[in-house]
């Protein structure tokens, strides 16, 4: 049997919790919920309305076979589900889906539910997740570390935080440690270290790119002597079980979104236990690219001390992630099976792979010589950069106006930029375009990208 994992105390996060999550109070009510269940209690407790007002009686839907893709499978709420889905639930999650991901931790990244000091949440979606967690860890003036390029929606927390965001760039093969090692072994004595990192390992948004297994270890090690907690973030990575020998150990919304030709490199929050200890790592996965964008169920796994400060959070904000979309998501999960859902993710790892290769012929087609750019390993974005003029760092005007008034829309770079400098890199998504599209709406780029090269005087 194997030793124990070795994790961090609870006490150890104290001076990690923010201002506002210190002084955050538990529900007086939610915080009493679990007292109702226990046997010949009666309970005058909460103010939740009698489901005999409710006027649904049964709900059914049918989902498409990942087996049989022209089969659809029926799956019935019982009442009970049905009950639970239309009533106020637990906070942090209901159980019967709580239950489902912790196992499913467990068989993804190996980590066990109990003796680990971790826990995990539901939440309204992975930024849901994310803004918490940045709310109970960061006060205004905090530095922070931010892999830059950077998705683009967390940036507008981190400055509403008022935070001090210290670029750490990123490259084809992910965050690039060295220059994390750098600033960190140069950070003013005077002044407290960056308390995260925040950083997407798997098919980052916007670059489609994933961090080496070297990188990764690298980035343990500095978190563990510069002691700064890793937010994994946003992740669910599509996975193939081909990648792995084992499939009751496979392998982040970009995790189940992986479809690159090397093996897939353990998360952090797997990795972390070749560490002395545990529990400096939040990791954040979703269902939105995987089941659902609108169902807005997401998930985080860490140590208990910061999940419970998201939780906080949640029950004085919002009460709970939807009980209805939760055991809808439940209902179905528990259908499938853990094998059956990896075999869904399989097949969305395929149609991206499938619109990547599309993209990029169209790229080579048209851009060779005109942008620059690494075919994604995931994710479904192309990261790429422009070639106008020697020293022209700005792909703002080209995108906005030539290439709109060509007829294409993509995304500028600097959205991605934490600190908005200018860059010559544009953001192009090639996920719900058609396929018939995609060559059209590569050659409408050209055409933009000519027309300013025409203007700078290059030929």
């Amino acid at each position: 049997m194997a030793d124990a994992l070795k994790y961090l105390p609870e006490s150890y996060y104290t001076r990690y919790l923010s201002e506002g999550a210190k002084s955050r109070k538990p529900s007086p009510i939610r915080g009493l919920f679990p007292l109702e269940a226990t046997p010949g209690v009666l309970s005058l407790l909460a103010g939740k309305p009698n489901e005999e007002t409710f006027p649904f009686t049964s709900m059914n839907f049918a989902v498409r076979s990942p087996l049989d893709h022209s089969v659809d499978i029926p799956i019935t709420l019982s009442p009970a589900q049905l009950a639970k889905g239309l009533q106020y639930s637990e906070t942090g999650g209901i159980p019967a889906l709580c239950a489902w991901l912790n196992a499913f931790q467990e068989r993804v990244h190996g980590r066990k539910a109990h003796g680990e000091g971790w826990r995990l949440s539901v939440g309204s979606g992975s930024q849901d997740l994310i803004y918490k967690a940045c709310t109970a860890l960061i006060d205004p003036g905090d530095s922070m570390l931010v892999e830059t390029p950077c998705y683009a929606g967390v940036i507008p927390i981190f400055q509403g935080l008022h935070a001090n965001m210290v670029e750490v760039d990123a490259d084809a093969h992910g965050i690039k440690s060295s220059t994390l090692r750098t600033i960190l072994e140069n950070w003013p004595q005077d002044k407290p270290k960056p308390k995260v990192l925040y950083t997407v390992p798997y098919g980052g948004n916007p670059t489609g790119m994933t961090a080496s297994l070297e990188r990764r270890k690298e980035v343990l090690e500095l978190a563990r002597i510069h002691e700064f907690i890793i937010l994994e973030g946003k992740s669910f990575e599509f996975f193939s079980a081909k990648l792995r020998t084992d499939l009751t150990v496979p392998d982040d919304p970009y995790y189940f979104l992986y479809y690159g030709d090397h093996p897939r490199y353990p998360s952090y929050f797997e990795l972390e236990q070749q560490e002395p200890e545990v529990g400096r790592v939040l990791r954040f996965d979703s269902f939105s690219k995987i089941l659902s964008a609108g169902i807005r169920i997401g998930f985080v796994s860490g140590p208990a001390p910061l999940v419970q400060a998201i939780d906080m959070h949640t029950a004085s904000a919002n009460l709970q992630t939807a009980s209805l979309t939760q055991v809808i998501v439940a209902a179905l999960l528990e259908k499938w099976g853990f094998e059956t859902f990896i075999t869904h993710t399989e097949y969305v790892s395929a149609f991206y792979r499938r619109r990547r290769d599309v993209y990029n012929a169209a790229m080579e087609k048209y851009l060779t010589g005109l942008a620059e750019w690494d075919s994604p390993e995931a994710g479904m974005f192309f990261w790429f950069k422009l070639k106008i003029k020697e020293g022209e760092e700005d792909s703002e005007s080209v995108i906005r106006t030539k290439a709109f008034e060509k007829g294409v829309i993509a995304l500028p770079g600097t959205s991605f930029i934490p600190l908005g400098a200018k860059t010559a890199f544009v953001r192009a998504s090639f996920s719900i375009i058609k396929e018939e599209d995609i060559e059209e709406s590569v050659r409408r780029l050209r055409d933009a990208i000519l027309e300013a090269r025409k203007e700078a005087g290059v030929v």
